[in-house]
């Protein structure tokens, strides 16, 4: 375990307690929101023999766990089983968390049919999470949100809703209240390069003894803690990383499209710069933006400049581009077909893959939804296969409840619609058999054949 050198002053008897705790490994920890972020946080506190509670509402994820399922792909059942002898457990009641010491919030943050912050769930868990806090619990938000979330939103609700009308530690002479924290969530799903505990934690505290907890606990399970001023700039580091994906992403986009109309290989492009040793990073177009943090984190930002009476115009544009995307997608499929004396109306366009990114069984954001319903609107008859997803349901902004198609008979769809390149498939296979190819993301490299068309 990571120790930090900081030491408290003597009189704070409640962070005394609470930081030996959590250097003896002793405190427990909660976990609220046991998706991607959530459940591996706490399988890593439970590697370090942290007594650590799951909290969920969706009772399908509870009763998984509880049997020693997993429902994500990446999660074997045997760290789950791991976790569990532990002391691992998942619970709906949030009664429990009096039973706790640290309560750590993992729960989504995505965008209205307005491209404004939804906080919803934010807001909720905090009303569930009040009424049990009591003098010297921490309370760390992770969910990416805009600066101030913590102390305009988060704290007020906690402080309201507090059966020992607790308010929150902002320095040294508060000794009577709980303390709060903001750690954005770093999780990139499918990344096996890093090993999550060498992934840096970023923490801000509401106050100086809050930091240094969190930085603490963090640092049980982290091999590195970064500690900025306060909840906000940790807010807006998160931000931060996001947008820099994000502009860079809708720069490779619009470049690519340029050297669509000139004949240009925006690939080979980008492997040639990427030679530099200095002063460039490799960024790559798709057919849009996926994920939870990308597509929506942004727009976060843009909505919280507009109270200072800032436009965020790079912020914007960015957004802009890769919102297009996907209608550039199902452009290249109309000309695609067009050459083939054939109409996208009653046209049958299998899909390949619908995860937002490759190897992983996550359709958050995914731009291969649009694309389905885009291609639906149009009179296509749509198809789709992922491995990661045998059906493709009902979510947030979408109901498509459709079945995996087998990969066969390729010959009879009019379109095969590559939109997230699965290391899975036989893609100079999958050529051979197509009739026609749309390739989204440049699966087909090395491939020669007229049927390919790149888009």
């Amino acid at each position: 375990m990571k120790t930090l050198s900081a030491s408290a002053p003597a009189s704070t008897s409640l962070y005394s307690e609470l930081r030996n705790k959590i250097e003896k490994h002793q405190a427990r920890v909660a976990i609220i929101g046991l998706g991607y972020v959530g459940l591996p946080l706490a399988l890593l506190y439970a590697e370090e023999k942290v007594r650590v509670t799951g909290f969920d509402i969706d009772e399908r994820k509870i009763k998984t766990l509880a049997g020693g399922g997993t429902y994500i792909v990446r999660i074997g059942a045997e760290e789950i089983a791991a976790a569990k002898k532990e002391g691992f457990e998942a619970t709906s009641d949030y009664s429990r968390l009096s039973e706790t010491d640290a309560v750590i919030i993992c729960v989504p943050t995505p965008l209205n049919e307005y491209h404004e912050p939804d906080l919803s769930y934010i807001t909720d868990t905090a009303k569930s999470i009040a009424p049990y806090l009591r003098a010297g619990h921490l309370v760390v938000l992770e969910s990416t949100t805009y600066p101030g979330t913590t102390e305009e939103v988060l704290v007020p609700i906690l402080e309201k809703g507090n059966r020992e009308g607790l308010k929150a530690a902002r320095g040294p002479q508060d000794q009577q209240g709980f303390y709060v924290a903001f750690s954005p969530e770093r999780e990139d799903p499918g990344n096996t390069t890093v090993a999550r505990r060498d992934i840096p934690k970023v923490v801000g505290g509401l106050d100086t003894q809050a930091s240094e907890l969190a930085a603490a606990l963090y640092g049980t399970i982290f091999n590195r803690v970064v500690t900025v001023s306060s909840p906000a700039a940790a807010e807006m580091t998160k931000l931060l990383e996001n947008i820099y994906r994000c502009v860079n992403i809708a720069l490779v986009n619009e470049l690519k499209l340029l050297s669509l109309r000139m004949g240009i290989d925006i690939w080979e492009v980008i492997a040639a710069a990427s030679t530099k040793p200095f002063g460039f990073h490799a960024f790559y177009p798709g057919p849009g933006l996926g994920g939870h943090c990308i597509p929506v984190d942004p727009f976060y930002l843009s909505w919280k400049a507009k109270e200072w009476d800032f436009h965020t115009r790079f912020i914007e544009l960015a957004g802009e581009i890769n919102n297009n995307m996907p209608y550039h997608v199902i452009e290249s499929v109309v000309k695609a077909l067009n050459r083939h004396k054939k109409a996208l109306n009653g046209a049958k366009v299998l899909v390949l893959g619908v995860a937002y990114k490759r190897d992983i069984d996550d359709l958050r954001e995914s731009p291969a939804l649009t694309i389905i319903e885009l291609l639906q609107k149009d009179g296509a008859q749509v198809s789709y296969n992922d491995p990661y997803f045998p059906t493709v349901g009902k979510g947030r902004k979408y109901d498509l409840q459709m079945k995996c198609a087998p990969l066969e008979n390729l010959g009879q769809y009019d379109c095969t619609l590559i939109v997230t390149d699965h290391s899975d498939y036989d893609y100079a296979k999958i050529v051979e058999q197509s009739q026609l190819v749309v390739d989204t993301r440049n699966a087909t490299k090395g491939i020669h054949s007229p049927k390919i068309v790149h888009c």
